[in-house]
Parts: structure tokens; sequence; C-alpha cells
């Protein structure tokens, strides 16, 4: 087992990013589980948190199996993987009527955990985007292109644990790319955590109202 829980995990992904100390940086997660690891690294840089709202289109009957993902950001970013679209058999419309599901979970999730709060400007910082593992990376490559689009100077990507191949694929996506273990074989993120209990909506209000005060200072600096 490589991670306790998800705060071991954010501890373990802070001890190797301690070169982010001192820059304009802002951590963006991806919730739930990405908020937990993401408060740890934000902790130990001394930096900002915020997130990215971003909701997996799983496959019809396979809800865990993504086939593409979407993000808010003004235009919602819609990523496909027309790969596993093919292999199982999702057609336009149950994909389209999946995404407008995922959509409304999305503004639920905004109105929840940000209430009134805006998104922390990104623009000429490093924008640096964390969740707590990577499996087909779809819901990440979709937080990526949403984060490029605020015009970061550097967007980097952090995971704990992710297969070898997906990290290869995102050499392309982020400036920088950051994985702790690129375990084989592998067959879902939880199998690496001793803990990988869900976060809930809760926690993540909880982590993001506790670094609310850091982020009404650092947001003038943009």
């Amino acid at each position: 087992m490589l991670f306790r829980d998800r705060s071991d995990a954010g501890r373990q992904l802070a001890a190797a990013m301690q070169e982010f100390r001192g820059r304009n940086c802002v951590i963006l997660a991806l919730p739930r589980g990405g908020v937990t690891v993401a408060a740890e690294v934000a902790r130990s840089l001394g930096a900002p948190l915020d997130i990215v709202l971003v909701r997996k289109i799983g496959a019809p009957g396979h809800p865990e199996l993504a086939v593409g993902s979407v993000v808010d950001g003004g235009v919602p970013i819609i990523v496909r993987d027309p790969e596993l679209l093919r292999l199982t058999g999702t057609s336009q419309r149950a994909f389209e009527e999946i995404c407008t599901r995922e959509l409304a979970e999305v503004e639920r999730r905004r109105k929840l955990y940000l209430g009134a709060r805006a998104p922390l400007p990104l623009e000429g910082r490093t924008a640096i985007v964390i969740d707590d593992g990577l499996a087909t990376g779809n819901t990440m490559r979709a937080a990526l292109q949403a984060a490029r689009q605020r015009g970061p100077a550097e967007l980097v990507m952090a995971v704990p644990v992710a297969p070898a191949d997906t990290i290869a694929r995102f050499r392309d996506a982020a400036d920088r790319v950051i994985c702790l273990a690129t375990p084989d074989p592998f067959a879902a993120v939880g199998q690496f955590y001793a803990d990988f209990a869900q976060t809930s909506d809760q926690d993540v209000v909880a982590l993001l109202d506790r670094f609310a005060p850091a982020q009404s200072v650092v947001e003038p600096q943009a």
C-alpha cells in the first residue's frame, strides 16, 4: 500500500513539490477526493486553495468507467474518449444525456462549495492542478484545459499515483507533470490507499472554508 489515506498522499506529494514554495502559486483541486490531497499541498507550500469543477461522464451501466468528462467554465468544456465510447457502445444521445445530468451536478456543487466566492485569478501565476490519482485521466484532462484557458504562466499537474501510460499522455497537457508512483499492474486508484473512503460535500466545504482567509489576502496580488 502506498498511502494510508488522502491526507498522507497529500503530505508525500507536498514533500516532492517544495521547489514551488514561495512562488505565486494557486492550488486547484478536483472535488471531491482531490481536495483533501490538495489541501495538504497548499498548506505546505503556503499557497491558496481553489477547485476545478469537473464531472466524469460514465458509460451507461458502468458509471465508474469514464468515457468522457465535462468541466464548467462559462462555456462547458467536454472531453470525449473515442476508444472507450466505441468499446462501450455509448451512443451520442446517451453521452449527451449523461453530460446534461453531470452539468447539473456541477452547478449544485458550485453553489454548495463556493457560494458567492469568485474563482481565484490564474493569469500570470503557477496553477497546480491536483487529484488523488488518475486512471484514464479524462477528468484531469478537462480540468487542465479549463485552467489553461485562464492564462496561467505555468500549468502543473500533480497526482500521487497513476498508470505510467496515462502519465505519458499528459506530457503535452501541462508544462510540468508530477506523479509520485506509476505502479504496474494498475486496476484502480483506490487499490493504493489503505483508506479510500469517499470524501463528503461537508469535508470539501470545511477545507475550502479553512483556506478562505488566505485567499482573500493572496487574490489582489494577481
